[in-house]
């Protein structure tokens, strides 16, 4: 019984790592960091509320809302969400949105540093989606290696030291893999693979885009 009990709490515990640390928030920790660590601190605090929130409804709140009732539509459970063949759409919703996010900020003409953050998260989503169409991979463990990747370059051009949230990040990412593994969501390969790709896509797209 207690032991039955125990895998209940750990069961819940993934679950609910997985849902506060979902992919969407990439691009919304990373403007954080960047408006904390750089010298974009010194815009002023509405402007970056401002940015804030439009990136906030098209990156998370706008996907999260289209997504699940493409969910309730089809009715499937998260579970069932997460098999590879039914991915495909939420893949392309998410796109869709984050692609109109960089398009409006464009618009906005905001500063180049804050765009790329979405335009990583953007090409994220893009080789998560493509790698899909043959093999499974961990869209949550690219969304934090993705915050690995752009903590690195942005230490390197602002030039702070990041060793502290380095550590914070791969305890999360230690949490978040092991999360989806108890899950049965993916395997270990999958969750590194996962983790390599974010960072290498947000490393190269703040670098070169």
């Amino acid at each position: 019984m207690k032991r039955l009990t125990r895998e209940r709490q750990i069961i819940t515990a993934a679950r609910v790592a997985s849902m506060v640390f979902t992919p969407f928030y990439l691009p919304m920790l990373g403007l954080v960091v960047l408006f904390f660590l750089s010298s974009l601190s010194q815009y002023p605090l509405d402007y970056k509320f401002y940015i804030l929130a439009v990136v906030y409804f098209f990156t998370i709140l706008l996907p999260t809302f289209l997504i699940h009732l493409y969910r309730r539509y089809q009715g499937w459970t998260l579970i069932e969400l997460g098999s590879r063949e039914r991915r495909i759409v939420p893949y392309v919703i998410s796109i869709l949105c984050y692609f109109t996010c960089l398009y409006i900020m464009e618009r906005m003409h905001t500063p180049y540093f804050m765009r790329s953050i979405v335009s990583s998260a953007l090409i994220i989503q893009v080789f998560c989606a493509l790698i899909n169409v043959w093999w499974k991979i961990s869209t949550h463990m690219a969304a934090i290696g993705g915050v690995a990747g752009a903590l690195y370059v942005f230490s390197e051009i602002f030039r702070f030291n990041p060793m502290w949230w380095f550590c914070l990040v791969l305890i999360v990412a230690g949490i978040l893999g092991s999360s989806r593994m108890i899950l049965r969501q993916h395997s270990l390969l999958q969750v590194v693979v996962g983790f390599v790709v974010g960072c290498a896509c947000a490393v190269v797209g703040i670098i070169y885009l």
